[in-house]
This record gives structure tokens, sequence and C-alpha cells, in this order.
């Protein structure tokens, strides 16, 4: 498996699993149930999760009152972003 294919996997499972935990976690929150811990979520995004959480806000409406989230999964993607324009541009 090419370096490239590793990394699309990656990408793809850490997005989908963050999204399914921001769901989770609303029904948790609807429940009175155990939440899953906001650096949880958050170390998912910096680690490519960052559109899974995006998606995750806008279909399950959550932690969208929440700053850390509103704020930091955005400034998360663009950073990402900007770092994949960057090691494209270098190779």
């Amino acid at each position: 498996m090419t370096f490239q294919t590793c990394v699309a996997v990656w990408l793809g499972a850490v997005n989908l699993i963050l999204f399914a935990l921001m769901g989770a976690d609303k029904a948790a929150a609807r429940h009175g149930r155990r939440r899953i811990p906001e650096t949880t979520l958050l170390t998912l995004a910096v680690l490519g999760g960052s559109i899974g959480g995006l998606l995750g806000m806008s279909v399950f409406h959550h932690k969208t009152r929440k700053s850390a989230f509103v704020i930091g999964f955005p400034v998360i993607f663009l950073a990402q972003l900007a770092l994949v324009y960057f090691f494209l541009r270098g190779a």
C-alpha cells in the first residue's frame, strides 16, 4: 500500500469515527448518559478528523454553542488545508 493510500484510509477512518462520536455524544447528552470528553473530540479533529467534526456539528446540531468547537474545528481544518497545500507545493 502506498503512503498516499495509507493517508487516505487514515483520514477516512478518523473522520468517520469523529462523525459517529459526535452523534453518540449528542445521544448521550439527550439521555443523561456518560459523555465523550471534549479533549477526545478535539484530539481526533487535530489527527485529521476536522471534516467529520464539522459535519457532526452540522448534522447532529451538537457542540454548536461551545467556542472550542465553533472556532476550533474550522481553525483546525484551515490549518490542515494549509499543511496539505505546503506539502503539495513542495512536492
